[in-house]
């Protein structure tokens, strides 16, 4: 028997096994499951589970959007207020104007794509880097969000939905839940994988997914051959959006109203989870799946602490440990694809 290996001893399916870009964040993913399994009897159980992996839907839903558009070239730091907006938008059109909750979910959508829009005009129109474009789209979103709450409402906490028409079946879309086995399954954390699958069947599938890693790699050359940049980039954008619309149904529809103070800060873990799963800052690099193993970390390492019995004030120091741990186990993964040379054959038995 014959088989391929390259100079360090790897073979070439082993090489593109350590290229993938979701590798390193399995990896690492794999060394803090069994860190916290070792440290938090509290952990090993169904439930405990399936409670970290909500916790990471929650994030990993606008995560996969906002991984697509980093693949894409580009960063949109207003994805985490969005998800606020998206969730006062519905609340406050409905008991403002006593239309059904159908329509104000509609009409927040509306508002979100447009938004999404906007960004991404702005950006492939202007020439502006996205990182300042997106920036005072945040600004305006958390003032609007505080201002607009507290006209309407006389307060910074959005009108409680739960007697408005269409309430029973909006809830049992965005934030339902069912029980197997005694353990509490919630919808997000399906809709989270099904997300997951749509974005990595783009692209790895779909000429449309050919086109985002063209126009992160090297917009200049993707124009140059036919690609619709501009086109692909607003898409982008606007799949955040929509995604972060979703999120925000899924809070509003959980909890019923909404802090219009909420959302500051999520922008940065959006990102954080597409970096651990392999997105490259630059553009040209990742894929779906790596940003959902990436989204799982952060679900984990947010929950386990607590069930590990540690200060929960540790949390911000522990993640930014973590966080640079996966980085590096993502770079030594890599390091293993790039380091190998000339192929040579070696005679097995």
């Amino acid at each position: 028997m014959t088989e391929t290996l390259t100079s360090g001893g790897r073979s070439p399916r082993a090489r593109r096994l350590f290229a993938r870009p979701e590798t390193g964040a399995a990896v690492a993913a794999l060394v803090i499951l069994v860190f916290f399994l070792a440290v938090a009897p509290a952990f090993r159980s169904a439930d405990s589970f399936f409670t970290v992996l909500y916790q990471s839907s929650t994030i990993g839903v606008v995560a996969t959007g906002v991984g697509l558009l980093m693949i894409g070239g580009e960063f949109d730091l207003s994805a985490g207020v969005m998800v606020t907006t998206a969730g006062l938008a519905n609340s406050m059109f409905c008991w403002w104007f006593g239309i059904d909750l159908w329509v104000g979910a509609l009409l927040s959508l509306a508002l979100c794509l447009f938004i999404g829009f906007l960004n991404g005009y702005l950006v492939m129109r202007t020439g502006i880097p996205s990182f300042l474009i997106t920036l005072g789209t945040f600004f305006v979103l958390q003032g609007a969000n505080l201002g607009l709450t507290k006209v309407i409402t006389g307060s910074v906490t959005a009108p409680d939905i739960s007697r408005m028409d269409g309430y029973g079946f909006l809830g049992k879309i965005f934030a339902s839940s069912f029980e197997v086995g005694g353990v509490t399954v919630w919808g997000t954390v399906l809709w989270w994988l099904a997300f997951t699958a749509l974005a990595a069947w783009v692209l790895h599938r779909t000429r449309t997914g050919n086109w985002v890693f063209a126009v992160g790699g090297s917009a200049d050359s993707a124009r140059a051959v036919g690609v619709p940049v501009d086109r692909t980039k607003i898409g982008l954008f606007m799949a955040v959006s929509f995604l972060g619309w979703f999120a925000g149904m899924h809070t509003l529809y959980r909890f019923n109203t909404l802090q219009a103070g909420n959302g500051v800060g999520n922008e940065f873990l959006y990102i954080i989870a597409a970096v651990v799963g392999g997105t490259l800052l630059t553009g040209g690099y990742g894929n779906a799946i790596g940003v959902a193993i990436g989204a799982f970390i952060f679900g984990m390492t947010s929950l386990c602490i607590v069930y590990a019995g540690w200060d929960p004030n540790w949390f911000k120091a522990f993640l930014g440990v973590m966080l640079l741990l996966a980085v590096l186990v993502n770079l030594y993964v890599k390091g293993l694809a790039t380091s190998a040379g000339p192929a040579r054959k070696a005679e097995a038995p």
